[in-house]
């Protein structure tokens, strides 16, 4: 038995990396433009993270919900990052689409993420962020905001420190995945 907080002991047993997906959810950035999807896939590379994808889509609901569904169902998907999509305008339905396929919830990201981008970045503007993470089976997902600001702070705080934790918990009761 280890002497370790259970935490640390997770994340001695998680796997070395994850493959993930990363998409950006935006009607008018191009790949040459998407600084925010450019700087999660940097990271994750940075981190012994595998990138298979990173696409941009129209923020659609519907397109949304299928292409996550897509992603859960493909074994060369281990977690999806998404980027762009969550504020309170009209045109923003990311977080409805993730909300509404996740399985199981995190709300400790979206809080977190709120509270940091409180007390370190934007201060009362925070409660315009809906960020919201959660699972569809052993598929991790998140969704930040989609300022390069916002990304920083979402994957260097929250997911690259838990990614790994959270694969093993996903893969704990089930086989990891081959990629």
């Amino acid at each position: 038995m280890s002497d370790l907080p259970s935490t640390e002991q997770h994340r001695r047993e998680a796997p070395a990396s994850a493959a993930c997906l990363i998409l950006t959810v935006s009607d008018t950035r191009t790949m040459e433009t998407d600084k925010s999807g450019q700087l999660a896939e940097t990271l994750l590379l940075e981190n012994g993270y595998r990138v298979v994808a990173r696409r941009i889509v129209p923020d659609e609901y519907e397109n949304i919900r299928k292409l996550l569904q897509d992603a859960a169902a493909d074994p060369a998907v281990e977690a999806v990052l998404l980027n762009g999509g969550t504020g309170i305008a009209g045109r923003d339905t990311t977080y409805e689409a993730v909300r509404d396929v996740l399985q199981k919830e995190m709300p400790g990201f979206g809080e977190i993420f709120r509270m940091l981008s409180f007390t370190e970045d934007i201060g009362s503007a925070a409660i315009l962020s809906r960020a919201i993470a959660g699972t569809i089976g052993t598929t991790a997902v998140f969704s930040m905001p989609g300022s390069t600001g916002a990304v920083k702070l979402a994957m260097t705080r929250l997911i690259l420190p838990e990614l790994r934790h959270v694969m093993r918990e996903l893969y704990k009761d089930s086989p990891r995945r081959e990629s």
